[in-house]
């Protein structure tokens, strides 16, 4: 059901971004050694006055902490990283742009997009199952 969801969803305030960097992160250091991953994409951005991490969903940070976007095609290499560059080149164009923030103090994560706000609580009590 979405409601525990929806009520872990903290990012509820909807807020302007500013971007400040994004890179694309290929690979994972673990004991000195360089270990093949999914690329990812990484945002930095500044909303509500402070430095914060950009996820596209809660999924996304639920997912990988350390990506902000993770493709969706992660069995072939090359579609994913066309796909996280193609992502990131969309923020770099366009370095403004809306996304969900929350008034916890120590909270240093925005969304870009929140998939259990309230449209699919809504969705959820109305629509059958």
């Amino acid at each position: 059901t979405v409601l525990p969801l929806y009520q872990k969803s903290v990012w509820t305030q909807e807020s302007t971004c500013h971007l400040i960097e994004t890179n694309i992160r290929d690979q994972e250091e673990l004991e000195g050694k360089k270990v093949p991953q999914y690329p990812c994409l990484w945002v930095n951005v500044s909303a509500v006055g402070k430095w914060a991490v950009l996820y596209h969903t809660e999924d996304t940070r639920d997912q990988n902490q350390q990506c902000s976007y993770i493709p969706v095609s992660l069995d072939n290499y090359q579609m994913a990283r066309a796909d996280v560059e193609k992502v990131r080149a969309n923020f770099l164009e366009q370095k403004v742009f809306y996304c969900f923030s929350t008034t916890r103090e120590n909270e240093t994560s925005v969304l870009y997009q929140r998939l259990y706000g309230p449209q699919a609580l809504l969705f959820s009590l109305f629509w059958p199952t």
